[in-house]
């Protein structure tokens, strides 16, 4: 007899486990799944609110002040929680790389992308956003892409696809105006690519997330805010209700809150899965678009939300590991 838990077992027999359930992806669980939500709706309805901010108002203007009023909620948030600012030298470089690449190259290059092509169609080439992250995520953090992910992937990018020929077709802009507005995105989605891999690294974890964040915020505001007088001269704002009132919900909700939950989440699930946010947003967007900008559906399009929703489903039940 071989001793084991719980009294003795015959020597020479093989003990085996009951067999339970396989755990269910931390993606699919309600503390994931709710502020993945809440992140979604949250950015699909910032695009035609940033629309709304292009006229009186220089782009890097709008950019500095939104960071500005996003990183002083951060760090006063922070301080209500008690939260220190405990940045060492590596700490600092940090945020400053955090707030050159997330916090101004990205949204300085989203918002005058929007001053070429709708807001729908910046959101669906935002949506690429999870190939550079799945990839760059599997070089420098080691994060594996399980079969189930790569379908969801493939499924959800013919969604995008469909719904980018369909914006293309019907953009009043032309088509060279449409590339200006693309290749704009695309380097907006570089920069926040590698943002989000920036986040998923050991060196991030070691800091106190909100302080951190709402340093690189106030980092990228005063960055934004060299380059908005460099190119356009001294601050402009515009004292139209609506547009104070986008700036406060852009800054507040769509920054402090918005960012925080998705770096949370990317901790988690991996900037491949996080990145799945972008796939729905740009079906919020259109949608709203169709109510503000007179977007008009087609079976194409239709096909393409259809498509991108149900990769995005695939994709975040993926049960293989992240790392």
């Amino acid at each position: 007899m071989e001793p084991f838990a719980g009294g003795y077992r015959p020597a020479g027999r093989c003990h085996r486990p009951a067999l339970t359930p396989a755990a269910a992806p931390q993606s699919t669980r309600l503390a994931i799944l709710v502020p993945f939500a809440i992140v979604t709706l949250i950015w699909g309805s910032t695009w035609i609110v940033i629309r709304d901010q292009i006229g009186i108002v220089p782009p890097s203007w709008s950019v500095s002040y939104r960071f500005l009023i996003a990183g002083v909620v951060m760090l006063g948030y922070a301080a209500y929680r008690g939260e220190r600012i405990v940045l060492d030298a590596r700490g600092w470089a940090f945020a400053g790389a955090l707030a050159v690449l997330q916090f101004c190259l990205n949204f300085n290059l989203v918002y005058r992308a929007e001053a070429h092509i709708t807001s729908g169609l910046v959101a669906v080439v935002f949506a690429l956003l999870l190939v550079p992250n799945a990839i760059l995520g599997r070089i420098f953090l080691g994060q594996q892409l399980g079969r189930q992910l790569l379908v969801g992937s493939g499924v959800a990018m013919a969604g995008v696809a469909l719904l980018f020929v369909h914006e293309a077709r019907v953009n009043p802009n032309g088509p060279a105006e449409s590339l200006i507005g693309v290749a704009i995105t695309m380097a907006g989605v570089m920069a926040a690519s590698i943002a989000n891999i920036l986040q998923g690294t050991q060196t991030a974890k070691k800091y106190p997330m909100i302080p951190t964040l709402g340093i690189a915020m106030l980092i990228g505001a005063a960055i934004d805010g060299v380059i908005a007088w460099s190119l356009t001269g001294p601050p402009v704002i515009e004292l139209r209700t609506g547009y104070l009132i986008g700036l406060l919900y852009l800054g507040v909700v769509a920054s402090a809150i918005a960012f925080t939950l998705y770096f949370s989440m990317l901790r988690i699930i991996g900037t491949a899965k996080a990145a799945y946010s972008s796939v729905i947003v740009p079906v919020i967007a259109m949608l709203l678009s169709t109510m503000f900008e007179g977007y008009r559906w087609s079976p194409l399009a239709a096909g393409g939300a259809v498509l991108a929703m149900f990769g995005l489903v695939i994709a975040l039940r993926a049960s293989r590991p992240t790392r």
